[in-house]
């Protein structure tokens, strides 16, 4: 990173799904985590679905992820991957040297840490494997308690914000009560508000993850 102290450091956002309001929602939220002298910008992508919601989909959603890295090369400092299965991420690592991370694994090691138990709760249970993939690749497994899936379609839920709001609590407690899990996260970018209206309701830590890759950008393009 530039040591201008007058610069600020540019984050870019990017949502492997195609709606454009949604990506608004996760700069948004992204901004309300970020620290002075950061900016947060966000880039949609065009040819996946507007919400990702299959292993298929979030397969083919990397290769736009890593074109869209590529192609603002130029400008970041940093590059977020917000969608919860990280598509591109390995990609953007291997072909750039800017700092990159993505919203599932930067919530999970969040999750753990000081070895707590943690659970996922999300609406899209096609992606089970790719979720499941994560503890795995992050060297977690032993402290993943399992993902539970909110009740209903998962675009329906989408478009009532009161009702995904329930339906993720029903998640969240199943984690608690019949997984054992000290910590849950909300496995998505587009359940961004969800998940921080959610994490006053519980004694457990309810983790958002797009806050949490944003912490996590921030330590990488400051170290």
């Amino acid at each position: 990173m530039d040591q201008n102290p007058d610069r600020r450091a540019r984050i870019l956002l990017i949502n492997p799904n195609s709606l454009g309001a949604t990506t608004a929602l996760m700069v948004a939220i992204a901004r309300s985590a970020a620290v002075a002298g950061f900016d947060i910008v966000g880039a949609t992508a065009t040819r996946a679905p507007q919400m990702i919601v299959s292993a298929e989909a979030l397969e083919a959603a990397a290769a736009e992820v890593e074109e869209i890295a590529r192609t603002h090369r130029a400008s970041p400092d940093g590059i977020i991957v917000a969608a919860f299965g990280d598509p591109g991420l390995a990609g953007i690592r291997a072909a750039m040297k800017l700092p990159a991370v993505g919203i599932g694994e930067s919530s999970m090691l969040e999750a753990a840490a000081g070895g707590r138990r943690f659970g996922v709760a999300t609406t899209t249970p096609l992606l089970k494997s790719k979720i499941e993939a994560l503890p795995d690749a992050l060297g977690l497994r032993s402290r993943y308690t399992g993902t539970r899936f909110a009740e209903g379609d998962p675009q329906e839920l989408m478009r009532d914000p009161a009702q995904l709001r329930a339906a993720l609590a029903g998640a969240v407690e199943a984690c608690i009560a019949q997984d054992g899990a000290e910590a849950i996260i909300i496995g998505g970018g587009p359940l961004g508000e969800a998940a921080r209206e959610l994490q006053p309701i519980f004694t457990v830590p309810v983790i958002a993850p797009i806050p949490s890759a944003v912490r996590r950008i921030i330590r990488l393009v400051t170290a």
